[in-house]
């Protein structure tokens, strides 16, 4: 199956997909000192959860795909050097509105887990109409 959305997401900061099924993605990231948010190698939140972010939009894999909100928790920290891996699934889906259900491992421990609800509008949100 092809990614039909964020077709120009550099995989070096968001991931690289590692399985994308109907409904479904798994997207590596290794984390780089350029991720740390200090001297500790302690890797910035906003990583992980951009991470998961976009496994949650390859989960939906429509065009127009967007992020309306989400609810998360961040269980564990974690350090650069390492690789974590987000894993996707759509839960439901209501018209536009797609809940999906969003967790990163580090090994297979849960480091991060998150419900996003996405929108899919009928054309993209900066085209003019």
């Amino acid at each position: 199956m092809q990614a039909k959305t964020h077709l120009k997401i550099n995989p070096t900061w968001w991931g690289t997909p590692l399985k994308l099924s109907p409904q479904e993605a798994e997207v590596k990231l290794l984390l780089l000192p350029e991720m740390a948010a200090d001297e500790y190698g302690l890797i910035h939140g906003g990583t992980i959860f951009g991470l998961a972010d976009y496994a949650a939009m390859l989960a939906v894999n429509e065009p127009n795909v967007v992020l309306a909100g989400a609810k998360v928790k961040f269980l564990k920290p974690c350090k650069v050097g390492q690789e974590v891996i987000a894993k996707a699934k759509v839960q439901e889906q209501d018209g536009k509105k797609i809940k999906v259900k969003a967790e990163v491992f580090l090994e297979d421990n849960p480091i991060f887990e998150g419900e996003f609800i996405c929108v899919v509008p009928a054309q993209h949100v900066l085209a003019e109409n």
